[in-house]
């Protein structure tokens, strides 16, 4: 039978020899996790404080080069030629702007030092609007100060508004091969009105205003919107040809072609008196203007400032994450 003494010792117990030996087992795992945690939290720390370091790095120099005068008119006390370029399509969002050739202009003009100005031409054209901007606004700077030649030199391009452009100039040069003209306006649109019929599509348009849906590309022309738009592309024309004729005067040959539309070759164009003659930036520059060192008054898109302010940005956000990772 069996008595108490029959029992195994208590610390001859399994179960509780086992238990003995987990607890410090788990002890250890709770402090080698504890250990690595700290360790792979240094670690995140230390390689933020490179990117912090890197960026802030970053962000002095791009802060630096900002305060900077502009290098090519802070260091040019001599005698030279300034030139603006106009490129591309003229329009109010575009690099040929009136806001940033005038602000070109401007400084050229105010620029003591600067013998003459080059207006270097690439351009097909564009708003009148805009192209207005511009002539005016060199025939009012002429005008204070005289003695300071303005040139058009012509690239590839310089047709349309370009050429509005130019024509304020005292003198135009291109190359033969270039592409000159193209004096008229013009109203581009489209007609879908078939298009819709064969979709079955029903055209719904509501206005206060007999003209409002005017030149509507799914409706059908009427006749006094086609009237009424060669009216005002036809004043517009006049105002073209009249400024051509005051900036070229006697110089243009008496042709029925010249206000068509029609543009030339740069050869071509200087027999029509659109041009003065066959020359680039560099030789206007030594032999009209005396002036061979040509300085660029285009202004540009400041790519660093848009660089320093993301990298502001950038280092923000960064810090921000930072500290929440830390909390």
């Amino acid at each position: 039978m069996a008595t108490f003494g029959d029992f195994p010792p208590s610390n001859s117990n399994p179960s509780a020899n086992s238990s003995n030996k987990q607890e410090p087992s788990w002890e250890r795992k709770v402090l080698e996790d504890l250990a690595f945690a700290a360790l792979k939290e240094q670690r995140t720390s230390r390689r933020w404080g490179y990117v912090f370091k890197g960026l802030m790095f970053l962000y002095l120099i791009a802060v630096i080069m900002l305060m900077m005068p502009n290098g090519d008119l802070a260091m040019h006390a001599e005698e030279h030629t300034a030139l603006v370029e106009i490129n591309g399509v003229i329009a109010a969002d575009s690099e040929a702007s009136a806001d940033t050739v005038v602000t070109g202009i401007r400084d050229a003009f105010d620029n003591p030092n600067a013998r003459g100005l080059i207006l270097r031409m690439n351009t097909p054209g564009g708003s009148p609007v805009q192209s207005g901007i511009i002539n005016d606004e060199i025939k009012r700077l002429q005008e204070i100060r005289p003695d300071f030649p303005v040139y058009a030199v012509i690239q590839d391009v310089c047709a349309s508004g370009g050429y509005y452009i130019a024509v304020a100039a005292d003198e135009i040069y291109a190359d033969k091969a270039s592409i000159v003209g193209s004096i008229g306006v013009r109203m581009d649109s489209f007609g879908f009105t078939d298009t819709i019929k064969t979709l079955g599509i029903e055209r719904r348009s509501i206005t206060a205003g007999a003209n409002k849906s005017f030149l509507d590309p799914f409706m059908p022309l009427k006749d006094k919107d086609i009237k009424h738009a060669h009216t005002m592309l036809d004043t517009i024309h006049q105002q073209f040809i009249k400024v051509v004729k005051e900036g070229r005067g006697d110089r243009l040959e008496d042709n029925p072609d010249l206000f068509s539309g029609l543009f030339w070759s740069g050869e071509q164009a200087l027999t029509l008196g659109l041009i003065d003659g066959l020359a680039n930036s560099s030789t206007v520059a030594r032999d009209m203007i005396g002036a061979e060192d040509i300085i660029d008054y285009t202004p540009r898109p400041n790519y660093l400032d848009r660089f320093a302010g993301s990298l502001g940005a950038t280092l923000s956000n960064l810090l921000l994450q930072s500290s929440m990772r830390m909390q």
